[in-house]
């Protein structure tokens, strides 16, 4: 899919994954455009999957959402109803913020933010370790934020 991208389509995709409150006309007038060409493209995009939503990025720290922890999970089992019950279960909290399957000695590392270790703690005892299948689960605590990011590279 990733050829299938202009040279001004990728230009675009920056402008918008940089700021999203971009008007058609901005963005029509960065990457040289009028502006309904540069909106048709702007909308085939979307229709294409290139651009899947417009969000608005919190600030996790102005919301007291000031601890980040990163959570290795290691199964009981590896069959097909384990993944998926727990995939189902890990969905339904929202201080998850992003799961995954991994290759290696854990199944799924997660991250997690909270308030404080206390409200991690919480989350720890009474929701992901009382997950039937869940027979570790390692945590490591992000000290500080080097770098976060939403914006793939283009390039």
């Amino acid at each position: 899919m990733q050829n299938k991208l202009s040279p001004i389509d990728r230009r675009i995709l920056r402008l918008l994954q940089h700021n999203a409150d971009l008007s058609a006309a901005e963005i029509a007038e960065r990457v040289e455009l009028s502006q309904s060409p540069c909106w048709r493209r702007i909308n085939r995009l979307q229709e294409e999957g290139y651009i899947e939503r417009k969000v608005a990025l919190l600030n996790p720290q102005k919301l007291g959402l000031t601890m980040t922890v990163f959570v290795d999970v290691k199964l009981s089992g590896h069959g097909r109803r384990f993944l998926a019950e727990f995939e189902e279960a890990i969905t339904g909290y929202p201080e998850v913020l992003e799961c995954y399957t991994m290759a290696g000695d854990m199944d799924f590392m997660l991250k997690v933010v909270a308030q404080d270790i206390a409200s991690y703690e919480r989350f720890l005892r009474d929701h992901l370790l009382q997950q039937p299948h869940v027979q570790e689960a390692h945590s490591n605590i992000a000290m500080s934020e080097v770098k976060r990011t939403t914006e793939l590279p283009l390039d």
